[in-house]
């Protein structure tokens, strides 16, 4: 048994806000109240003053490279990572080699998740070796656990593909994610076309490649009435098109990460490849427009898009260096810092999109700190501050330009199915 003291209990799902004690046995939450006793001297307290308890966090967009590239990641170490950002739940992307477009791979990756502590989701591909010509067997890969379909790391460009796999899905009751990048817009990845790939005499991807293709998706999911999520959302453009077709009424849904929200396209100035990523860093007025529909509930989900690569990978000059950063073990402290210190938004909503909204997406039932519920709990200070060090890090990668910053929300400890997964030092 697990008695947590004196926390203050954040929960979205039950409306909660209130200094409660939660005792936690056999995997479930079985009560909660004020001045809770331990049921005998084998519980370990947890003293949860002055922190934060909170449902178990859900990354609904995570790469953990494996199978093909467990060098940069594994589903291993990525689920260590997850736990010291708090996290009980991660989706993992179907972009793997081989991809999931099969039985096999999923299988091979659902098995290993189970071995890790936490909940780990598969999604499956939407097309055969994600080369946009051919739908996988939808039915069988949701048969055998696939949580969703998704290509990301490339467009769909072929819309009578993606519009059978849209129907196909809404059948099966199940989301597609979308990467939003049409190449004609494209000149060179990972750095937006404007005034800083001007400077570095770099290409650039304009956020045109981005809102052509959420403009053409929006309308697709309106006609086929499928669930649908637009992935790792960079460009205000894009956000106004989610809006304005959310109040059409699809089921349309928007992530965004901690990197889209906290840094701008000067960003690449002054880390590099760490802070080349697709879609790319965009301007100042991009990233408030993102913060502004975080506000207003056009984007609903905050994802890290944790893409973990090797040093040696990263050190290539900007035009042949991968893009993407790891981010699992700085997203809440993120949001902390740029959402909520702001008054932007509240912890409980910060808290709704990273961990409520993402489950509803996939179907799943939200993690909730609540009397039967599963005992899927973070633990964190929100006033407390640490220094992001690269030494520290849980994964295998520390491709980050967070790196020396200072943040709040350091994560004390992780407890998943009634199991303490992760305990700060």
């Amino acid at each position: 048994m697990i008695l947590i003291k004196n926390g203050r209990v954040c929960d979205p799902v039950s409306n909660t806000d209130d200094l409660l004690d939660v005792l936690i046995n056999d995997g479930k939450i079985v009560k909660l109240g004020k001045n809770l006793d331990a049921p005998d001297s084998s519980t370990r307290i947890i003293d949860a003053t002055n922190l934060v308890v909170a449902p178990g966090l859900m990354d609904a967009h995570v790469h953990f490279r494996d199978p093909g590239f467990t060098y940069k990641e594994d589903i291993i170490s990525g689920s260590r990572a997850a736990c010291r950002g708090g996290f009980t739940s991660i989706v993992l992307m179907a972009n793997t080699k081989p991809c999931v477009d099969n039985i096999e791979t999923l299988s091979y990756c659902l098995n290993k998740g189970a071995s890790t502590g936490i909940h780990i989701h598969q999604t499956a591909n939407v097309t055969c070796g994600m080369k946009g010509l051919e739908l996988v067997d939808m039915d069988l890969l949701s048969q055998n656990g696939a949580c969703g379909f998704t290509d990301d790391g490339v467009p769909i460009m072929d819309e009578k593909i993606l519009y059978n796999a849209l129907i196909k899905a809404h059948e099966l009751n199940l989301p597609v994610a979308l990467h939003e990048e049409d190449p004609l817009f494209i000149k060179q990845a990972g750095v937006n076309m404007g005034d800083v790939s001007k400077k570095l005499n770099y290409g650039g991807a304009s956020s045109t490649a981005e809102d052509i293709m959420v403009a053409r998706d929006c309308v697709l999911a309106l006609d086929t009435k499928a669930s649908v999520c637009i992935q790792h959302i960079s460009s205000g453009n894009s956000v106004d098109i989610v809006r304005s077709f959310k109040k059409m009424g699809a089921d349309i849904h928007a992530e965004a990460t901690p990197h889209h929200f906290t840094l701008t396209e000067e960003a690449v100035l002054k880390y590099g490849t760490n802070a080349r990523m697709n879609p790319p860093l965009r301007t100042e007025n991009d990233r408030l427009k993102i913060i502004e529909g975080i506000k207003d509930g056009t984007i609903d989900m905050i994802v890290t898009d944790h893409a973990p690569h090797s040093k040696e990978e990263k050190s290539k000059e900007l035009s042949c260096a991968p893009s993407g950063i790891t981010g699992l073990e700085t997203s809440l402290a993120l949001g902390i810092k740029s959402l909520v210190k702001t008054k932007e938004i509240s912890l409980m909503k910060l808290i709704e999109l990273m961990s409520t909204n993402p489950a509803k997406f996939y179907r799943m039932t939200p993690a909730s700190v609540s009397e039967g519920a599963n005992a899927d709990i973070v633990i964190f200070g929100e006033d407390s501050l640490w220094t992001v060090k690269e030494e520290e890090f849980a994964s295998k990668a520390s491709n980050s330009p967070f790196i020396g910053w200072e943040l709040p929300g350091k994560v004390f400890y992780t407890i998943c199915d009634g199991k303490l997964v992760y305990e700060a030092n």
